[in-house]
């Protein structure tokens, strides 16, 4: 094994070693082979790294991690630029020769892409990948010159789906405001900004000039492990599932990354992407129109499949331990490459906030095909929409997550399951937005609104258990979902969508469901199958603030006192203090396992470990281990009053 080490003070044409560094990642990565460690020293680092080649089995990797003991190295995707001019009162320009960008520009690449809502092409005032900062804060995209000096006319993207916005961070800078032109004849760039009184020649300016910090231009560099940098100030293009994903750190179409530890923000579209490759799809919907999107993307299944998409080949990823923060699209997002993937202990927020664009595809985690996927001890807050499952959610389990003040917490779209979600508290105002089938709610906190859909327009697929291989298609009927053990928050002390009572019209059993088919055949207003809800299963939950039991649940409660719920982050991670009133300590349900759950009507698939064992959810959100009769909830061996938890740690 060869340890190559990179500072900023050192040579490229040095040896490499700890005596005479390389001055650049690029350099170690050109030269890095299996089993190799490039340790890079504090500093920062104005690069892309395109690591040349992978390592070849988890015994063989390469390594790139910091240098222990010192600050975290930064490795950017932004220029220090200077020579700003005044134009008048706060408004400053600043003209660069397009040489100076190369073949990338991004004041001159428009955000474009399928599913991308806001700015609309042909609507909207196009908006560019770039980005300016002073001293290390983004400012704010016009897209008039009469916005430059007004900032109270920027318009702002509005979250089409809640009609809410997140509320805006950092207001300060939100009357720092830029804009481009491009003079084609000069062949110049020209950015004009108003920094708010401030001199940008005497502070440090910045501009994004490159669309990735760390990602392979090749597909299967495999076996590659990051561990402890800060990658920022990227120019990411949108990032939908039919076009090739590419975020501030990523793998490319590749397998077995482990990309923990970063610090990972301000990347303009997506954080880390597990996603797909370009050879999947290229925005043709976008580009052409000529087909519906859902068509698109069903058939970028197929032709990933022709490409490799299969387990031990693709995904398989470790992501851990890393802060993403302030990315315009999403913290970690991925189409197909990031199944049979861990993502866990990441502490996510403000996905989405800064509302300059928006798109179908915008939250905290947005995955589709995440098959055999575990997200666990996650911490999620503050974005558009904290987790976002689209598409052939199968074997995935979300679990022992917390997620707070998001527009909303958990999305499942045109998926068929076997989904489970478990032990997570849900804090937000609006828990779930279910377009999707077979989702199993198991020992969580529900703090808002349930809204189930159908969805009769689209077929998804789904595949053979724990493989890639697509064993069918099927649309969404709604229903065939499982609530056990959880814990129904009603801070409003209404009733409305709360609770469970979106599903009071669903049947409560599979031959209930089977009647109703048959009378509305019988009826003659179908032909063919009925298009009827499916089947609801319920037992062991808690209704609090006097929300009532739901009809499927023949062994939940109800009590009038309201569950009160505060979290506080602290030197060892995030706490909750939970106020427990005695109904609730008093009560007790059995744990839930594999064989309670049943199969789901579509997917045929069990609620089971990737691996085909059951799953016997046996302990809680904080990882304490949940007797055979416990509280329901994600928190077991509560008492009565006040009980101060940490449910995620640091």
């Amino acid at each position: 094994m060869t340890q190559y080490h990179v500072s900023p003070q050192g040579k490229d044409s040095a040896v490499g070693d700890a005596q005479h560094p390389f001055k650049t990642i690029s350099r170690a990565a050109l030269l890095a082979q299996p089993g190799d460690e490039v340790i890079v020293h504090e500093g920062t680092y104005r690069e892309n790294v395109d690591p040349a080649r992978g390592g070849l089995d988890e015994n063989h990797r390469i390594t790139y991690r910091a240098a222990a003991g010192e600050a975290r190295p930064v490795v950017t995707g932004s220029e220090v630029v200077t020579g700003w001019e005044k134009v008048e009162g706060n408004i400053y320009k600043l003209t660069l020769p397009d040489s100076y960008f190369g073949a990338f520009n991004p004041f001159t690449t428009k955000i474009f892409g399928d599913w991308l809502a806001l700015p609309r092409p042909g609507v909207d005032d196009p908006k560019h990948i770039g980005e300016v900062f002073i001293n290390g804060h983004q400012l704010y995209e016009v897209t008039r010159k009469d916005q430059l000096d007004n900032p109270e006319l920027r318009e702002t993207v509005e979250d089409y789906v809640t009609k809410k916005q997140v509320p805006v961070f950092d207001a300060k800078y939100t009357q720092y405001v830029w804009m481009s032109e491009h003079d084609d004849e000069a062949e110049t760039t020209t950015i004009f900004a108003n920094f708010n009184g401030e001199d940008p020649n005497e502070q440090v300016t910045e501009i994004t000039t490159r669309p990735t910090c760390f990602f392979p231009s090749h597909h299967h560099i495999n076996f590659i492990t990051v561990e402890g940098f800060e990658f920022k100030n990227v120019a990411t293009q949108f990032a939908p599932p039919t076009a090739h994903q590419v975020g501030a750190v990523g793998p490319n179409w590749a397998y077995s990354w482990r990309i923990v530890n970063n610090v990972i923000h301000d990347s303009k579209a997506v954080g880390i992407s597990l996603g797909t490759s370009e050879e999947t799809g290229d925005n043709e919907w976008y580009r052409t129109d000529r087909k519906p999107g859902f068509q698109y993307q069903f058939e970028a299944v197929f032709k990933a499949l022709r490409i490799g998409w299969r387990k031990g080949v693709i995904g398989s990823h470790y992501v851990a331990g890393n802060t993403i923060y302030d990315c315009g699209q999403a913290g970690i997002a991925g189409h197909m490459g990031g199944a049979f993937s861990l993502i866990e202990n990441n502490h996510i927020y403000r996905a989405g906030a800064r509302r300059e664009l928006f798109g179908w595809e915008v939250a905290g985690i947005k995955l589709h095909a995440a098959l055999d996927t575990r997200i666990r001890h996650n911490y999620i807050h503050d974005c558009s929409l904290g987790m976002w499952l689209d598409w052939q959610a199968q074997g995935t389990r979300v679990s022992s997550n917390v997620f707070e003040k998001n527009c909303r917490d958990l999305m499942v779209e045109v998926s068929h399951g076997p989904l489970l979600v478990d032990n997570n508290a849900f804090l937000s105002p609006y828990t779930f937005e279910d377009w999707a089938d077979a989702s199993a709610f198991v020992n969580n906190i529900i703090g808002g609104v349930i809204q189930p859909h159908q969805v009769l327009d689209r077929f998804t697929p789904n595949h053979f258990p724990h493989t890639t291989e697509p064993a069918g298609a099927s649309f969404v009927f709604s229903g065939d979902d499982r609530y056990m053990n959880n814990v129904f928050l009603n801070p409003a002390g209404e009733e409305g969508q709360m609770g469970m009572a979106a599903y009071e019209t669903y049947p409560s059993s599979f031959a209930e469901y089977q009647q109703r088919n048959r009378d509305e055949i019988a009826s003659g207003r179908v032909q063919g199958d009925p298009r009827l809800p499916e089947p609801i299963v319920a037992a062991g939950n808690v209704f609090t603030g006097n929300l009532p039991v739901s009809k499927h649940d023949k062994s939940g409660i109800t009590m009038a006192e309201h569950l009160e719920i505060a979290t506080e982050m602290k030197d060892d991670g995030l706490h909750m203090l939970i106020t427990v009133p005695q109904a609730l300590a008093e009560f007790t349900t059995p744990r839930v396992a594999t064989v309670d759950l049943g199969v789901p009507r579509v997917v045929e698939e069990r609620y089971e470990n990737p691996d085909g064992s059951d799953i016997v959810v046996d302990t809680d959100l904080a990882g304490k281990p949940r007797q055979k009769l416990d509280n329901a909830g994600p928190l077991a061996g509560l008492h009565a009053g006040v009980n101060d938890i940490v449910v995620w740690k640091k």
